[in-house]
This record gives C-alpha cells, structure tokens and sequence, in this order.
C-alpha cells in the first residue's frame, strides 16, 4: 500500500511538472497570414533570450480568436494572431470572460488572386471578381435595378470576353479564415459598389444587403482549401487553370511557382501595398492578454521583440519575410504602449481609442 501512495505521488508530481514545463512556453494560435512572422519572431527570440521559443499554431483568425476568448488560464492561449481586426461579437465575447486585452498593428498584407507562372496572366476588377465568387448576381448584362440570380458564369470569359476561357475554379481560405473576411470585404464587397441598385438596398436593408454582397458561391466554383497555404501551392501546380486567394507575403515568399493577378490595373507589389493603392488590402494584428503577462514567462518580451525596429521596421528581417512595415510613427505609437503595457490592465481594444483610454486611466502614462 505504501509503494502504491508513493508511485501515486511520483506520477501526481510528473503531472503538476509536466503542466509547468508546457506553460513556461508563451502560446499563440491565429491566422494562417501572420503565422510566417510569429513563427518568424519566436524563433529569433528562443536563439537570443534566455526563454523558450514560443509555440504558433495556425488556427485562423477567427479560430484562433475562439481559442483565445475561452477565458483566463493556463490552458488558453497568450496571444493571438489575426488578418483582420477582432469582430464586437469576439471582443464582446472576450469581455464577458473577464479578459482584457491590447492590439498591435504590425503591418500591412494584400490579399492577392494568383495563379502559376504558366497559366494566363489575369487582370481583373473588383466587380469581375465579385461576379466570379458571389452566390447571388446581378442578371447578365444588367447594370442598375436588377433581378438577383443564381451565379450563372462558368467561364471567366463568361464574365468578360478580355478574360481567359477558362473554368472559374478558386482555392480560397475556409470561413474561419480572417483572409477570407477581409476578401468578402474588400474584393466582393467592393466590387459590388459597381451596381447602384445595391448601394441603394445598403441605404434600405443592410443586413439584406451584407448578404447578398458577401456570400460566396456553394456551386463548386469556390472551393475552401484549409488554412495550410503550402498545400494550395500544390494544389494550384497541379491544376493551372485554378486560381487562389492568399495574403501577399505568401506569394512573395513562392515568387518562383506564382504569379498576382492585376487588380484595378494595379499589380499586387510591395511598394502599391504600402501607399495604399492597391484595392485588397489590411492590417494585420496580435492581440495579447493582459492575465498571462507576469504569469507565464517572457510574454513582455516578446512582444517588445516582435514590434522592435529590428524586426517589424523598415529594414527589419520581417521584411524580407514578406510583411509590408508601419509608418514610422505608427510603429513609434504601438512600441511605445507595449513598453508600458504592465501598469495598466483597463485597456480596451481599438487603435486609436486604446491609446486614448491608456491616457484617461492611466494618467502617469505619457503616449
């Protein structure tokens, strides 16, 4: 009996280590886009520190959001990663868990439509771009009060005669996928603003409206293809006629097998992301949690890697990664709040708003 206690005891305390031993690592999950550079950052920060490189998983934004809004504890995740900003029904959600949080901007990202070196170069517009992965269009040939119908195009040259007579096949991200909400947004919503007749229903019935503009098409012309951009690499080589939908940092990083697609007769490079003339573009985030800082070790300080000049700057080796870098005072501004993040845990989210709030509860801290 008493080696039993003892064996009992042994395998007890393995446990209570082995918990430890897990949580002296930061963990982050989140979008599938920012995964390169955490990954990235962590690494450089497990080489020159004396703490452990951090654990990244790819979960997607809002998969990853869901993860980190389950409540406060070792057993949930310490940052989270996101292509697009956190929704109010997440922040909301977060809210009601007792979890306070801060965002950090790091960077701009297009989202790109690209294809093989082989396959016919594209140039396309918004409004093509929502006609091809819609669920519901305008009838064809109509431009102003028209009846809505079942997408009917099969054939980009369906679309327009300029484009290739090829089948619409899309590799796009799945819906828990912040690249697929900014997408919805920025490509098919925007291109529907071609038709006034739903900028009207906008006016009359937005929550009709958002559906109409933001649903992609469930007849196969769309096709969900994980959070792992990797295998649609594969996917795309084995099928040229396809396309896929992915972050720019993604194409620039396989420059050698994929090629953008023209949007707005603009072409998906570094410097028409970052002055802001490409049509597809946003920001990129991590959100960190207030209740892991102190608890679980180095979460400050990687933060203040990720956001140092070395690594999200200008010359930084993000850069060469793919990320497409903050003005300088925008950096200045989110290096700056992490720096004090410590003495204040009131801090909400929002950008601007944050560091306004920073200053109204926190007034020893000067931003």
């Amino acid at each position: 009996m008493k080696q039993l206690k003892i064996l009992f005891f042994l395998i007890l305390s393995f446990v209570f280590v082995s918990n430890a031993i897990a949580r002296d690592q930061i963990k982050i999950v989140g979008s599938s886009t920012v995964f390169p550079f955490s990954t990235t950052v962590a690494e450089q920060f497990g080489r020159n520190t004396e703490f452990k490189t951090p654990i990244v998983e790819s979960t997607g934004s809002g998969g990853g959001l869901k993860l980190f809004c389950a409540g406060i504890g070792l057993e949930h995740p310490d940052v989270t990663n996101a292509s697009r900003r956190i929704k109010k029904s997440e922040f909301d959600n977060c809210s009601s868990k007792g979890i306070d949080m801060t965002e950090v901007v790091i960077g701009y990202d297009g989202i790109v439509i690209a294809n093989v070196k082989s396959a016919p170069s594209l140039n396309l517009t918004r409004k093509q771009i929502f006609l091809a992965t819609a669920a519901k269009v305008p009838s064809p040939g109509c431009e102003d009060n028209c009846e809505l119908v079942d997408n009917p195009y099969e054939l980009w040259s369906d679309i327009d005669a300029s484009l290739p007579a090829k089948k619409i096949e899309i590799l796009g991200p799945p819906p828990t996928s912040g690249t697929r909400d900014a997408f919805q947004e920025l490509a098919m919503q925007g291109g529907s603003k071609s038709y006034p007749f739903l900028n009207a229903l906008k006016k009359s019935n937005k929550s009709e409206w958002k559906r109409i503009v933001r649903t992609v098409r469930e007849d196969g012309a769309w096709i969900d293809s994980g959070e792992n951009d990797n295998l649609m690499v594969n996917k795309l080589i084995a099928n040229p006629d396809a396309v896929g939908v992915f972050g720019y940092s993604f194409l620039e990083q396989n420059a050698d097998k994929l090629k953008g697609a023209n949007v707005d007769n603009l072409a998906p490079t570094f410097d028409n992301i970052a002055e802001g003339k490409y049509n597809i573009s946003r920001s990129l985030y991590f959100y960190v949690k207030h209740a892991h800082i102190g608890t679980v070790p180095g979460i400050k300080e990687f933060l203040q890697e990720f956001t140092s000049e070395n690594a999200f700057g200008d010359e930084g080796y993000l850069v060469d990664k793919g990320l497409i870098p903050l003005l300088e005072g925008e950096r200045v501004k989110g290096t700056d709040l992490l720096c004090r993040l410590a003495p204040c845990e009131q801090c909400s989210v929002g950008y601007i708003e944050r560091l306004q709030k920073h200053l109204t509860d926190c007034p020893e801290i000067q931003i």
